[in-house]
């Protein structure tokens, strides 16, 4: 299958790029800065920023026919959201929800006419649960996930396959293009929240992003793939909880597990 992937310049991406070509696919890797994919063995590197139109169009030109899409390419951001700014929201959500779209649209009338393609949407567990000082991220990813389950709906009918794969806390982790502290009141819920992955990842802390490339992997080569794909233990343990609880007693069991007062 011929895959284009956003953001494959690290972490995830880079991962992805590399368990898809070592399984035999050709892989047009995309991230905003080209000159980042230098490493990746790939069929192709094309410069690609999901916040521009016209950017998007001359990478999917570039690209050929494709057979699946990996929308990889998010932007995280960190504060609270009293003083979170509005522009940097926006920046997230062109990214994170609006890129995915940005990147299928072009492609949909084509795969629709054909009957087949596979989308693959790499959301998070913070796109199913909201936490502190994440809001503006968890929002975008509920974004993602809200029009992926509608793609879901209005797109199996014509032979095109969408999942939302879900990795908990993965190793390195992202960058973060905003870090808004907030009013000095705030400095405790920073404290007590600037590290709850250790709470939940285990002994051994957050797994590599190779984790989450395979998952991806049997995602697209698997018709029988679920609409969603929780990856990792923390993921599997904070969504299942999510599922089986109501809100007070999901907020209770969390902030015992992460031992917050906040």
């Amino acid at each position: 299958m011929r895959i284009l992937i956003t953001g494959a310049a690290r972490a995830i991406g880079a991962a992805t790029a590399t368990e898809l070509t070592r399984a035999g696919h050709e892989v047009v890797a995309t991230a905003r800065d080209v000159t980042l994919l230098g490493d990746l063995d790939v069929a192709l590197r094309l410069p690609l920023d999901v916040t521009d139109a016209e950017s998007v169009a001359d990478a999917l030109a570039a690209a050929g026919e494709l057979d699946a899409v990996v929308n990889n390419a998010a932007r995280n951001g960190k504060g609270p959201l009293e003083t979170f700014p509005l522009e940097d929201i926006e920046a997230i959500f062109s990214t994170n929800a609006l890129g995915a779209l940005r990147v299928l649209q072009p492609l949909l009338p084509a795969w629709r006419q054909r009957g087949s393609g596979v989308i693959i949407n790499v959301s998070s567990i913070q796109g199913r649960v909201a936490t502190p000082l994440d809001g503006a991220y968890s929002a975008s990813k509920y974004a993602l996930e809200s029009f992926s389950e509608t793609l879901h709906y209005e797109l199996s009918h014509f032979g095109i396959r969408v999942v939302i794969v879900e990795p908990g806390y993965t190793a390195p982790g992202m960058l973060v293009a905003t870090r808004a502290q907030g009013d000095p009141a705030y400095e405790e819920l920073w404290r007590q929240w600037e590290h709850t992955d250790q709470a939940v990842t285990g002994p051994n802390g957050r797994p590599g992003p190779e984790l989450v490339a395979v998952a991806i992997r049997n995602a697209i080569e698997d018709p029988d793939t679920p609409l969603r794909v929780p990856v990792g233990d923390d993921a599997a343990l904070v969504l299942g909880a999510r599922a089986t609880l109501d809100d007070a007693a999901f907020e209770a069991a969390m902030r015992a597990v992460l031992g917050a007062s906040w």
